[in-house]
């Protein structure tokens, strides 16, 4: 009966010899080829059915992109470029080849589009519901690290598209902004960024207490995704913009960028909307016709008692 062996013989058949990748999949451990100079990043993501997919309801290439997706957006979100996925499963037992078969096209699609090399993993089955996880390695471009800590008072707030309702089925199917980080590295001053997971209202958090920063949003210029039904009130619209999440748009802070160089974003298919202004007092408000209160807390966030 074919088991893990025969699996990852099938996976190693598939995956193609990468110069960043001499060593991949077969041995104790892969071996990589760093660009000299650049420093390593390493992320790691760990999608649950039942939490961030539904088996039952999704195409498993769906899943497999999702679970590289996440990945190469946190790459994304460092300006940086990808290399290596590892990737680990937890399969449900019974029917587990199949289900794996069709994740694993997912997962090269969207290795393959970005020229990442699935290096490795791990392979287990259980009478449990499937579990994802892929760990990806990245390099920095010319040395640049772009972090969440260096917000400074001053500077705009930028997201890179419309926000919110992405659960619709946007969330298995967004782009990562791999080329947009890329062209905002070399045109504009980054200096904190991080990728929407959780939503505005919790990501940017993050941001504003790494930098010991605040912020005030102006709900007016946050841009609402038509996946956000049109039928809602403009405040509860914002409301899913900033709450949402599984966006993974870019968040950004820099000085004001100019009209010229948001032309020329644009014609690279990069739009910038800036939804704000970061200030050296602590804490978040929102700006709503006129009226200024707390940004209300929201966003994901996991429940661990």
């Amino acid at each position: 009966m074919p088991g893990e062996f025969s699996l990852i013989d099938w996976i190693r058949q598939q995956t193609l010899a990468s110069p960043a990748v001499p060593v991949g999949i077969g041995d104790d451990a892969a071996l990589l080829m760093i660009t000299p100079g650049e420093e390593l990043l390493v992320t790691t993501d760990m999608l649950m059915d039942g939490r961030h997919f539904r088996v039952s309801e999704t195409a498993p290439e769906l899943i497999g992109r999702k679970a590289m997706a996440v990945n190469l957006s946190d790459i994304a979100a460092m300006a940086g470029r990808p290399l290596a996925a590892f990737v680990s499963w937890a399969l449900p037992r019974s029917g587990g080849r199949a289900l794996a078969e069709g994740l694993f096209h997912g997962l090269h699609q969207m290795a393959q589009e970005y020229g990442v090399s699935i290096a490795g993993g791990d392979t287990n089955s259980w009478d449990g519901p499937l579990v994802i996880n892929v760990t990806l390695i990245g390099e920095t471009v010319q040395g640049r690290r772009v972090l969440r800590s260096a917000a400074q008072p001053g500077d705009q707030i930028y997201v890179t598209g419309p926000l919110g309702g992405s659960l619709t089925h946007r969330h298995l199917t967004f782009t990562p902004r791999l080329q947009a980080a890329r062209e905002l590295a070399q045109r504009v001053d980054l200096h904190a960024m991080l990728d929407l997971s959780d939503g505005v209202a919790s990501d940017l958090r993050h941001i504003l207490r790494a930098s010991d920063v605040g912020a005030t949003l102006i709900a007016e210029q946050i841009p609402v995704h038509s996946d956000v039904s049109p039928k809602l009130t403009a405040p509860l619209r914002i409301q899913h913009a900033l709450t949402d999440g599984e966006d993974f748009e870019l968040l950004f802070t820099a000085p004001a960028i100019s009209p010229e160089v948001l032309i020329q974003l644009r014609d690279l298919s990069v739009d910038c909307y800036s939804i704000g202004t970061i200030r050296s007092a602590p804490g978040c408000t929102l700006r709503l016709g006129g009226q200024e209160g707390p940004l209300p807390v929201g966003g994901w966030e996991h429940s661990i008692d």
